[in-house]
């Protein structure tokens, strides 16, 4: 059984301050098994090891309100709410998969105990019915193993479709039941609240408390600030690719493909069957749009007073910005 971590307080902090939560009571707290669960306002969290320009649609989050930061664990791009609890679990166990399928059968088997078909897969995610409801990430500090994840009560299915896509496009119903076909929630298997579920959690898994104060919250908000760094958040973000582009009416197709590094324009190659209006179009571009970010606000700002009707036939800049922006 493990012991429940409790802030002092109801408040609802930011998603980093969880995480530093995780690495203080690694670190400085004695227990051989920890767990707590929080709840955020709408973020993305991606993993160490993924480029922002892939993983998060950064215009959407940034038009909808949606925070996004970088933990240290790997694995994919998490949208987390209000209605989606996470959970944190930290142990003395060295061993990665012994660690990881000892935690998931202990929720799998938390959620069989309210009437639910719960298994626990070996991708350490946690499923009912065998759609997921549950995944999970690691990592590993010396002489401590942390594991945390989703619990998917319930959430914004629009959100989490477009905020951890790179794509641009609009949001089909076609891609909502995708979606729903492989995942879950909670609130469609259960007639219990968030909170009375979240009060079985800590009966079934816990059979203690350890109260933070007021001190533990100032060290364990020291321990956020590297979460919040510029250069955390972008991490060893490695030139890339994408392509961008498509068919404009009478203008042809264009397909742009864009090298950035940390996700600015860093060289691009134009192809397709438009009519240039000048001689070297990519270098014009180039000149704009070197150092830029793929943003439409920042594409708007490049571009103010130019007309790329003068580089290609019939392209209008809102058309170019588009094409920019519609990346796959």
């Amino acid at each position: 059984m493990m012991k429940y971590l409790s802030l002092p307080d109801n408040a609802t902090r930011i998603l980093p301050f969880y995480l530093a939560m995780e690495e203080y009571a690694a670190r400085i707290i004695g227990e051989d098994d920890i767990f707590f669960m929080w709840q955020v306002e709408p973020t993305v969290i991606f993993g160490r090891n993924q480029l922002i320009a892939s993983e998060v649609n950064v215009d959407y989050c940034r038009e909808h309100g949606i925070a996004f930061y970088r933990r240290r664990s790997g694995g994919g791009c998490v949208y987390a709410d209000k209605d989606n609890i996470m959970f944190s679990y930290i142990t003395r166990s060295d061993e990665v998969q012994t660690t990881f399928s000892h935690y998931t059968s202990a929720v799998a088997e938390m959620l069989q105990g309210l009437g639910l078909n719960a298994t626990a897969s070996d991708r350490n995610d946690v499923l009912i019915d065998g759609r997921k409801v549950s995944g999970n990430a690691f990592y590993h500090i010396p002489g401590r193993s942390i594991v945390h994840g989703t619990m998917l009560y319930d959430t914004n299915m629009e959100h989490m479709l477009n905020a951890i896509t790179p794509s641009r496009e609009k949001l089909t119903s076609k891609g909502v039941e995708s979606v729903r076909s492989h995942i879950t929630t909670l609130r469609e298997h259960l007639t219990m609240d968030i909170e009375d579920f979240k009060q079985h959690v800590r009966q079934t898994l816990c059979d203690g408390e350890i109260q933070l104060t007021a001190d533990d919250v100032a060290e364990i908000e020291l321990l956020t600030l590297p979460y919040l760094e510029p250069d955390f958040l972008k991490g060893k973000d490695p030139r890339h690719e994408i392509t961008c582009g498509g068919r404009v009416e009478g203008v042809g197709s264009i397909h742009i493909h864009v090298e950035l590094k940390h996700d600015v324009v860093t060289d691009l190659h134009l192809t397709g069957d438009f009519l240039p209006l000048c001689n070297d179009v990519q270098s014009v571009l180039l000149d704009k749009l070197r150092g830029v970010k793929l943003e439409t606000v920042d594409l708007h700002k490049a571009l103010e007073g130019c007309d790329a009707g003068q580089w290609i036939m019939n392209l209008s800049t809102e058309q170019f910005i588009k094409l920019l922006t519609d990346s796959h």
